[in-house]
């Protein structure tokens, strides 16, 4: 409706031609529509009774109106500062090295140019302009031409103020008694096992103990061309799962072939980094279980961060005009409670280390979501460190030159964690994928969420009749757009999803 409001403004007067509509409210109680108009011309009395004519079809029956018209015409400063603004809002890794002499704006007949100097890994990033040049058209009538320029900075320009005064905090490692231990080829009894939801540190020696979840047979051939039998197993203590290499001794051979799923085993052996990834390999096997009634015990975290260190969150509003002429209840818990609605683009879909080197987190999108309204933004490439497949350049449109200069996961999850503290987090397949990502990678490095989330698929499932659920698909029927498959756009479409599913639901579904 607000695309048909301005149209019918613009074709009342010349003079309001390049008019934009800054903004639109309701007050029920005095069943008043207030209206905000900018333009960039005098207008005549005239000119005022043809906006009023024009707006008319537009007031629901009963109401009455308010008409503001503002004249303003930005010159170059202007211009300048909302550029700040745009940058400071949309694009976090620019706005921590954008100074006064990297943006650049002349007046044009009919609007401004303007050129902005970006790292050489930005210069081709179209989204920039665009988000700019639209973020000054919903400010300043006429029209704006932008061009990313590239810039002298380097990658170590992008580190935000980085404060000493966090708190020094070792993370505890916890533990449980090993029951019913029995030698199978070891030599020694241990006593206790490491949860294995801990076991994400480097160590010569570390006993684990769990349920063989999966258990094969497989060959390898040595360096004299024998072929050697080792076993691949996957084995889990209720806290986690680990999959890792047994090779196998002659001597214990025929008593290891015995070994089956089911089965509870001790091992003891190394956790060591192995192209960027902790592996363990066990060393001896015996069987031992985990107590009865095993419940393990809440794991400790780092605290919260004290300050941002490399990605600060934005203030956030929705500048997208919807029918303001639409009112709709917001449910008190909507009111009540604060959200974080986050979503991921990652290096695959591996989001289980029990299965092998888990992906890497190349992009995180948030959005805050409090007293029902989307109010702050977190976003930020990450560089995981490895080359990105053809595929997902193809499906994210993430290149390799994009996240080159970007932080890397330790860097980034500690602010991610921060921006997190105190929310419900929301996703869309949060809980079978997103939620797992941050969660392993928070805890490599002590932040331990205390998982209260809300996975937006199995709502949508309760709450609405469609042919399928996938995102798109969801925010087509609340007549939502949005540029699928990047992580700060599929966010805030979710973050919608979200606010309306709750709005007919009218209360919160059960945590996760």
């Amino acid at each position: 409706m607000s695309s048909e409001i301005i149209e019918a403004v613009r074709a009342s007067s010349e003079n309001f031609r390049q008019a934009i509509l800054r903004s639109v409210s309701v007050e029920r109680a005095t069943r008043t529509v207030k209206i905000e108009i900018v333009t960039d011309h005098a207008f005549t009395d005239g000119d005022r009774a043809g906006v009023e004519r024009a707006l008319k079809p537009f007031i629901p029956a009963y109401f009455g109106y308010e008409l503001q018209i503002i004249k303003l015409s930005p010159d170059c400063a202007m211009v300048k500062r909302k550029i700040f603004e745009a940058v400071s809002a949309e694009f976090k890794a620019l706005s921590v090295t954008l100074k006064e002499e990297d943006v650049q704006v002349e007046k044009s007949d009919g609007g401004f140019d303007y050129t902005v100097s970006v790292m050489p890994f930005m210069q081709n990033d179209s989204a920039i302009c665009e988000k700019i040049t639209e973020y000054l058209k919903n400010n300043f009538c006429g029209e704006f031409f932008g061009k990313c320029i590239v810039s002298e900075k380097t990658a170590e320009d992008l580190k935000v103020d980085e404060n000493g005064d966090e708190i020094e905090f070792e993370i505890p490692v916890r533990s449980f008694k090993i029951e019913d231990f029995k030698y199978i080829e070891g030599t020694r009894k241990p006593t206790d096992a490491v949860y294995i939801a801990d076991l994400n540190f480097a160590s010569e020696e570390v006993v684990i103990c769990g349920v063989i979840e999966e258990i094969e047979e497989r060959e390898y051939t040595n360096k004299k061309g024998i072929k050697k039998p080792y076993l691949s197993i996957v084995i889990s203590d209720t806290t986690a799962s680990v999959h890792f290499t047994y090779f196998v001794r002659q001597k214990s051979y025929e008593k290891i072939k015995k070994l089956k799923v089911g089965d509870s085993i001790v091992c003891i052996g190394s956790n060591e980094n192995f192209r960027g990834s902790l592996r363990f390999t066990a060393d001896t096997i015996d069987y031992g279980r985990y107590p009865n009634g095993f419940k393990p015990k809440k794991r400790e975290s780092k605290p919260v961060p004290m300050h941002y260190h490399f990605v600060k969150p934005q203030p956030f509003t929705d500048i997208e005009q919807a029918d303001f002429f639409t009112v709709s209840s917001m449910p008190e818990c909507l009111k009540e409670n604060s959200f974080v609605v986050f979503d991921l683009e990652t290096t695959g879909l591996n989001s289980s280390p029990t299965s092998g080197n888990m992906d890497k987190i190349i992009e995180i999108g948030a959005y805050k979501i409090e007293k029902g309204n989307i109010c702050e933004s977190f976003s930020t490439f990450i560089n995981p460190q490895k080359k990105l497949s053809d595929e997902i350049i193809r499906l994210t449109g993430i290149t390799e030159e994009m996240i080159a200069d970007a932080p890397t996961y330790e860097q980034v999850m500690p602010d991610f964690f921060k921006f997190c503290n105190g929310s419900i987090l929301v996703g869309h397949n949060i809980a079978g994928f997103d939620f797992k990502f941050v969660d392993y990678y928070c805890a490599k490095l002590g932040y331990i969420f205390d998982r209260k989330i809300i996975d937006t698929i199995p709502l949508s499932q309760e709450l609405l009749f469609l042919s399928n659920y996938k995102l798109n698909t969801v925010a087509d029927k609340f007549n939502i757009v949005f540029n699928h498959h990047r992580a700060y756009d599929d966010a805030l479409a979710t973050a919608k999803i979200f606010i309306e599913l709750i709005k007919i639901k009218k209360s919160l579904p059960r945590l996760t």
